[in-house]
């Protein structure tokens, strides 16, 4: 009785270890398999992603061959909704980047502070009710130099009192992100400024047609005459405003030719978001597309998840 009874006891904990390890199995199988679709699916994700800026640029292209302006009424500016694809959808559109204000044109071409461009960011500031000391302390990080400027600038020595400490890039930025390495600038600063900034090549100019009412009143001198986003968007269903004669009214000559040489109703620099959803796994790309005199487009900036 007694090696019946150690026998089925035996059996039954041989089950129970079977039992498990079948359930084990199972569950490995099942992540594995779970595993292998969402990278198969991120891996489609990509190529669609990568579709979506092949055909960005055959549109930029086609656009640059029928028209000399740029304007939220083209081809370009229309947004993708749910477009069908096999097991999901992209979403996406474009933005002119040079309807933004450009951080790097707080320096001139010589590297020394460009004070016209210094108060344009000054005032965007302010209407975004945010510290216009921010404008010093960028141009400290942007120029060559390691002296701070007066009264809001700053340079290694406040940089390499931080933790961890770093230094001032005395560059060019590549991203409006880099805001964010300045000591004090808030997540919530940033997010309240990223739709109105830009990070590109110095002397890019400002694109009127694309522009946003308060990045328009900073740059035009405080210049309002244009109206608020809801009109400058209903203005523009048909085309460019302002254009640059409307602006030329508007500020007078004098002050149109001091800042005409900053001013264009073209671009050249667009931003592509692609978010594509397949099954269960969903993709954002971003894409900084440049496009050169002649029509060409080329990809000069990826990023995925955040632009």
């Amino acid at each position: 009785m007694r090696q019946a009874g150690v026998a089925l006891i035996t059996a039954v904990v041989v089950v129970a270890i079977a039992t498990v390890m079948a359930a084990r199995i199972g569950t490995d199988a099942a992540l594995d398999l779970r595993r292998t679709a969402g990278i198969s699916a991120r891996a489609s994700a990509w190529q669609v992603g990568l579709g979506a800026e092949a055909w960005a640029a055959e549109i930029l292209a086609e656009d640059k061959r029928s028209t000399s302006v740029d304007d939220t009424s083209e081809n370009w500016a229309q947004p993708v909704l749910g477009l069908p694809l096999d097991g999901g959808t992209l979403e996406g559109g474009m933005e002119d980047m040079q309807g933004r204000f450009n951080l790097n044109s707080l320096l001139g071409a010589d590297g020394a502070p460009d004070e016209v461009s210094i108060e344009q960011f000054r005032g965007l500031l302010v209407r975004l009710e945010l510290d216009p000391a921010w404008a010093g302390r960028l141009v400290d990080w942007l120029d060559p130099d390691t002296v701070d400027s007066f009264p809001d600038g700053a340079e290694d020595g406040v940089y390499l009192g931080q933790v961890p400490p770093y230094r001032a890039a005395n560059g060019p930025i590549t991203t409006p992100s880099e805001l964010l390495a300045l000591p004090g600038f808030t997540m919530e600063d940033y997010l309240r400024l990223r739709p109105y900034v830009s990070a590109l090549p110095l002397g890019t100019r400002l694109n009127v047609c694309t522009a946003s009412a308060v990045v328009l009143a900073a740059v035009l001198d405080g210049s309002t005459d244009f109206g608020d986003q809801e009109a400058l968007a209903r203005n523009r269903e048909q085309g460019c405003f302002p254009t640059l004669e409307d602006v030329r009214v508007t500020l007078g000559e004098d002050d149109f030719q001091r800042l005409s040489n900053r001013l264009a109703e073209t671009s050249n620099w667009f931003r592509l978001v692609s978010v594509v959803t397949i099954g269960t796994s969903q993709l954002s790309l971003y894409s900084l597309l440049y496009r050169n005199q002649t029509g060409g487009v080329t990809t000069v900036l990826r990023s995925l998840g955040t632009d």
